[in-house]
């Protein structure tokens, strides 16, 4: 596989949440880090386009349209794809089994690593009782997180003109809300489980945009890719076995959210 000028290799990437489709989704950010790292294998872990969004109102800025470019190309140089679509590419489910032009979609998947350990690859809206059972409650928290980041995003401008860092109002919620912090724990704890069912050393998932890597659960490894709408995450398996989560706007120390297009926004409420 031919490999991008500087890139660093890796055997194995694991991305999922982009939201490809909204407004929300940091595809800039995105296109670099696909720049810095190259891979024997991409999971593309669900979210990647937000079918839900685009529903309401067609959204696709040129950057989007390049994420998937850059990604197709990786394929042509022999990077292996697969695509496990998740609640917000659900449409993408009736194509399961289907080679598209390179690019393999299953509904899970069970990851071989290095040191021959298993992982259990998939989404996890399958195992969100929310989703599952109250799809209406779901589009409703789906709209709550939207405006969450509207509202984030202004404070953020902001506390930019302040000197202040970065912050994110719903990854402070999820972590301070207990009902939020019981959910999450919950979900970890049945995806954990679902692991150990599939005779896996551990699992990979996204859905909650909450980039974590832990072994909480009776020595199964629970790995969550976190988002690329806030956080920007990713997880990489290198050449040993062992596995990394990239936090790239840490990495890079570049604003998650370009304040050009919101501080004009606010000029013109002021003007």
């Amino acid at each position: 596989m031919a490999q991008e000028a500087n890139a660093v290799r890796v055997r194995t990437l694991f991305l999922s949440d982009l939201h490809l489709g909204t407004k929300g989704c940091q595809a800039d950010a995105l296109l670099e880090f696909l720049k810095a790292y190259d891979a024997d294998t991409i999971y593309l872990v669900g979210d990647i386009v937000d079918g839900w969004k685009l529903k309401s109102g067609w959204y696709w800025p040129q950057a989007h349209n390049d994420v998937v470019q850059k990604l197709l190309r990786k394929v042509r140089k022999g990077a292996r794809l697969v695509y496990l679509p998740g609640n917000h590419d659900e449409f993408l489910r009736d194509f399961i089994g289907v080679n598209l032009g390179g690019i393999e979609l299953a509904d899970y998947a069970l990851h071989e690593a290095a040191d021959g350990k298993r992982y259990f690859v998939i989404h996890g809206d399958q195992f969100d009782l929310v989703v599952r059972h109250a799809r209406w409650l779901a589009l409703l928290g789906d709209g709550a997180y939207s405006a969450a980041l509207f509202v984030n995003t202004y404070l953020n401008v902001v506390r930019r003109r302040l000197g202040l860092t970065y912050w994110s109002l719903s990854s402070w919620a999820k972590l301070k809300v207990k009902n939020a912090v019981n959910y999450i724990s919950r979900f970890e704890e049945l995806l954990a489980a679902e692991a150990q069912r599939q005779g896996a050393d551990g699992v990979i998932c996204g859905h909650i945009h909450h980039a974590i890597m832990h072994d909480q659960f009776s020595g199964v490894s629970y790995v969550n890719t976190g988002d690329w709408v806030e956080s920007c995450t990713a997880v990489v398996e290198h050449y040993d076995g062992s596995f990394e989560l990239i936090r790239w706007a840490e990495t890079t120390q570049v604003p998650l959210a370009s304040p050009t297009l919101v501080e004009a926004a606010i000029g013109e409420r002021a003007a």
